[in-house]
């Protein structure tokens, strides 16, 4: 059985323990001094779980049937670890996340150079991690994998070793990262999307399903297919994250000049460079970070309507 002491979940004797099948709530400040004002909260932590005593866990932290939480791992406050699930070593999850039934966090990285150093999984904030999902710690002695904050991975997506996640993305089912890859904000990869390592993906951009990723997705955009290619603005999407009719445009007319004008990309990129709206110079600068190339359009495709009104 198990009992929080200074925030650490430790294991009782078995006199003190719970009856079989029974839930105990555990006060996060047992056996500490009481602070004037303090008000109480508890952490609930199934019988059949396994918490390790060198594990911390904040104050209404729930832990589900037969979960097993390592040492050397943190919790934040209010987070929820399903039954089955797996949280190892070296993780820290911030508050209010989610992690459903028979996921596993901060599993040791499927790198062949990895020696069992100590490295680390990091977490932010109010993330949705559903059953089945995979993140690994990092690759290297002190290398941090990292995954933000409002972030939806969906039944059996996969994120690898030293991977950085931003903020409010969505991996739907069994897609996947391999490692190293960037993920900017309010990305959305669809079902069974496979990223090569190293890959970038920019803020706002929609990559459909079963796309095979090898190079760089730009902002903004649409990719899809197999080969991949950028196949315009995704406009429902920004329409939806509050983009105005001005920013979209702005942005369309970027796309025109990267892919149907003609100019060599330098002169392309200065021109954007020096366009008034901060998201289209962002796509500039994204494609200027680019180190394995960007996803282009289909030769011979036609100009981006996606942001055109239908006539009334």
């Amino acid at each position: 059985m198990t009992r929080a002491v200074d925030g650490v979940a430790v294991r009782l004797p078995p006199a003190e323990g719970l009856r079989p099948g029974r839930l105990r709530m555990y006060h996060p400040a047992a056996r500490r001094e009481p602070s004037h004002g303090a008000q109480a909260s508890f952490m609930e932590i199934h019988p059949t779980a396994v918490v390790s005593p060198r594990a911390e866990l904040a104050a209404g932290v729930r832990i589900g049937p037969y979960a097993v939480v390592e040492a050397e791992v943190r919790i934040g406050a209010e987070t929820e670890i399903g039954a089955h699930a797996c949280v190892k070593r070296f993780t820290t999850l911030g508050a209010r996340n989610r992690v459903f039934e028979h996921a596993t966090l901060g599993g040791e990285p499927q790198d062949v150079k990895f020696k069992g150093e100590t490295s680390h999984l990091v977490i932010g904030d109010d993330n949705l991690l559903r059953e089945y999902v995979t993140i690994h710690r990092a690759s290297g002695e002190g290398a941090v994998t990292r995954v933000g904050s409002r972030n939806f991975l969906m039944v059996g997506a996969h994120v690898a070793h030293n991977c950085e996640v931003g903020d409010d993305n969505t991996l739907a089912n069994g897609a996947a990262l391999a490692g190293h890859i960037t993920v900017e904000d309010h990305v959305f990869l669809s079902s069974n999307v496979g990223c090569h390592q190293f890959t970038r993906l920019g803020r706002y951009a929609m990559v459909g399903g079963k796309s095979k990723i090898v190079q760089d997705v730009l902002p903004f955009f649409t990719t899809d297919g197999n080969p991949p290619r950028t196949r315009g603005l995704d406009t429902v999407g920004l329409r939806r994250a509050g983009f105005s009719p001005d920013q979209r445009r702005a942005l369309r007319r970027a796309y025109q000049l990267i892919f149907r004008s003609r100019l060599p990309l330098a002169e392309a990129l200065a021109e954007l460079e020096a366009d008034a709206d901060e998201h289209v110079r962002h796509l500039a600068a994204f494609i200027r970070a680019s180190r394995r190339g960007f996803t282009r359009a289909e030769r011979g495709s036609g100009p981006d309507t996606s942001d055109e009104e239908p006539p009334v």
